[in-house]
């Protein structure tokens, strides 16, 4: 929540930073990846080391991309489907933890909340949604690949139009000699 709120003020007050568009989610990376590897000692039945290597390889792969792109001149921001596989992989997290303890939490009378289906729906839907977010930057990270690269060719194609050829010196030029 505290993430959702420093967002929400530094748009709101036009305080946003180039080192707050690289740090945020290098951030959120390490929180997500040190909460999965701990999933997968603390309930390996709902979060299997296999789960936790693609969400957490996923994050390697967009640092990775941010980072390539960094040092080309330009930045990958966070997608609004890269903010909504957060809220999902926080709400995952938090539904393991509660799982451990309270596999059903008694929400009132005989009504309870299957806090253990919750965790397993919403553990394959961080991977789906992991998965699809990964595809999405890389799609954006080579359509702004993309367009350098055509921006490129243009300006040498243009260059290369306007250079008038020099001639070639005439073979009698070349055997009168200069005056001084």
């Amino acid at each position: 929540m505290t993430d959702g709120i420093d967002g929400y003020l530094a748009r709101k007050r036009g305080q946003i930073t180039t080192m707050g568009i690289l740090l945020d989610p290098m951030a959120d990376k390490l929180l997500i990846a040190a909460a999965f590897v701990t999933l997968v000692q603390f309930n390996s039945a709902l979060v299997p080391a296999w789960i936790a290597v693609i969400i957490i390889g996923r994050e390697f792969l967009v640092s990775g991309l941010r980072s390539i792109a960094a040092s080309g001149g330009f930045t990958i921001e966070a997608s609004e489907l890269g903010k909504f596989k957060m809220v999902v992989q926080i709400v995952s997290v938090v539904a393991v933890i509660l799982d451990h303890r309270w596999p059903e939490w008694p929400v009132y009378g005989n009504l309870f909340l299957p806090i253990h289906r919750i965790a397993q729906v919403s553990i394959g839907f961080v991977v789906c949604v992991s998965l699809v977010s990964a595809i999405d930057y890389f799609a954006a990270f080579w359509s702004k690949i993309d367009r350098r690269v055509s921006k490129r060719r243009r300006r040498a194609f243009i260059l290369s139009r306007r250079q008038k050829p020099q001639a070639a010196p005439r073979p009698a030029d070349a055997d009168v000699a200069p005056t001084a």
